[in-house]
This record gives C-alpha cells, sequence and structure tokens, in this order.
C-alpha cells in the first residue's frame, strides 16, 4: 500500500485520544458506506478500492465509488491470499494453494503470471512487491527470502534465514519500505532485513493485525488498541480504536480517509 506521510500517523493516535476524550474531536466523519459482499480489501495510493468477495472475485472502484474494472477469473488459480497495490500500474495477485503470482494492470487485465513451483519454490508463505518493482518471495522450504523478476529469475536472494535469526519465521506478509523489507509473523513479530538481504533485527510484536510500515514506522491494531512502533524508540505505543470502528474486519488509514471493514460493509470516514 502506498504510504501515507508521517504527519498523518500523528493525526491517527490523536485521533484515538481525542476520540476517548470527546467524540465530537473526532476530525473523521462517516462519508459513505459500501454495501455488498465484500470479505477484504485493499486502497492504493490514488484513493482506488479493491475489493475482494466470498466467491473471489476481484472489483476495482475509483474514489468516488464508481466502477472501474473486474477481475472474474475466479476458478483457475484457487483462492486470493493476498494483494499488493503498492504500484496501481503492477497489481500482484497471489494464490497461496497453487503458488501462482498474477500480475494486473490498472484496468485488471492480465498482464503476466508466475507459477512458483517452475522456480522450485512449492511453499512461498508471502510474497510483496519489491522496491525495484521486483517481486519478494518467501521460500518456506528453503527459508529464504527471494527476489525474482517479472520473467520469473533469481535476481537476488537471503541466506538461510533460520541460521540468521534462530528460529523458524512463519511470515504472511512482506513489506518493502524506505530501504527495509519487512517479513511480519503473527507469533513471532516481525523480522527486518536490507535491501541486500542483511539482516536488520527483529521486532518482537504479535498478534498485531492489519500490519502495515510507514517510512520507518510499523503499524497494526487488535480488537481494541491501535499499535505504532518506530524503529529507533523500543516502546509500543498505543491507543484506543474509537467505538466508531468497531467490531472491524480490517482497517486501514491513509491521508484523507479511514476505511472500516464490517460486517455489514465497508465504511469510509473523511476528514472534516
Amino acid at each position: 500500500m502506498q504510504p501515507f506521510r508521517v504527519y498523518h500517523l500523528l493525526i491517527l493516535f490523536s485521533l484515538a485520544a481525542s476520540v476517548a476524550r470527546a467524540q465530537n474531536t473526532n476530525p473523521f466523519v462517516w462519508s459513505r458506506t459500501i454495501k455488498g459482499d465484500i470479505v477484504d480489501f485493499r486502497v492504493d495510493n490514488l484513493g482506488n478500492l479493491y475489493l475482494i468477495n466470498s466467491t473471489n472475485q476481484l472489483k476495482k472502484l475509483g474514489p468516488q465509488g464508481d466502477s472501474l474494472a473486474v477481475y472474474n477469473d475466479v476458478t483457475s488459480y484457487g483462492i486470493i491470499y493476498s494483494i499488493d497495490v503498492t504500484n496501481p500500474l503492477k497489481i500482484l495477485v497471489y494464490y497461496r494453494e497453487s503458488s501462482t503470482i498474477i500480475e494486473l494492470d490498472r484496468f485488471l487485465n492480465l498482464i503476466n503470471t508466475i507459477d512458483l513451483r517452475s522456480l522450485n519454490i512449492f511453499q512461498a508463505k508471502a510474497v510483496g512487491l519489491a522496491y525495484n518493482n521486483n517481486i519478494w518471495v518467501y521460500d518456506d522450504l528453503e527459508a529464504r527470502l527471494k527476489q525474482i523478476s517479472d520473467d520469473g529469475s533469481l535476481v537476488d536472494q537471503t541466506g538461510d534465514v533460520r541460521q540468521l535469526v534462530d528460529m523458524v519465521p512463519d511470515p504472511s506478509i512482506i513489506a518493502d519500505q524506505s530501504g527495509l523489507v519487512y517479513l511480519y509473523d503473527s507469533t513471532d513479530g516481525a523480522f527486518v532485513f536490507d535491501h541486500y538481504g542483511a539482516f536488520k533485527k527483529r521486532i518482537s510484536i504479535s498478534s498485531w493485525q492489519d500490519f502495515n510500515v510507514i517510512d520507518k514506522i510499523v503499524l497494526g491494531r487488535n480488537n481494541h488498541y491501535f499499535f505504532r512502533y518506530q524503529l529507533s524508540d523500543p516502546e509500543v505505543e498505543q491507543q484506543p480504536i474509537p467505538a466508531t470502528y468497531l467490531p472491524a474486519l480490517k482497517i486501514i488509514i491513509t491521508s484523507g480517509s479511514i476505511y472500516v471493514l464490517k460486517k455489514t460493509g465497508l465504511e469510509i470516514y473523511s476528514r472534516t
């Protein structure tokens, strides 16, 4: 997801604190709700929404909610495991059960398919877009973070991560931000590497939902609190999630909006 500027992170935490003091100080107000069958979603840096429904259909909406495109090939590769919309011109859709990555253009037209099994990667736990528009893949069998190009060739890889961190990571998310690559394991925390594959540190954070990295600030939440961790500070900050947003299946925050997925639909709150 394209990052919003760091000062907007401060808005998030001041927001949560201010809501705890007085609901009418909340600078975000309800804008609209998108009803329908939505089980997951993403937001790109242009404000476009990517909605996944229970039949595995991927739909793209514009910032005002207008329908822009639909990807309907829902049966070829299995269930969508993850989507990376960091680059709106190159959308990564990963099907973990078939070890397949597809790349879509901004109209959700198929532009490339990568069968990771053809690269002898049979258990890719997570994938994500790299800083140079290549693709990061965590190969669970070899315990290596690998970078591959669009043609499937291996560009670079780390050593055996198990030897580097003295444990067996089980990451579900790869995030490439500000010269660092994060592997997030909800049990053992985040493992941080540089772009050359050198291990930097392990962040002991666990059971976070909606893990995201903005510059060098790590964000997440649980059912009650927003969390914020800065690499230069060992302490994790937390603020209560405003009651308006609960219960939430997923929360994404951008510079101008907060997107809250609930069972009743996707609620969008905009800055006043």
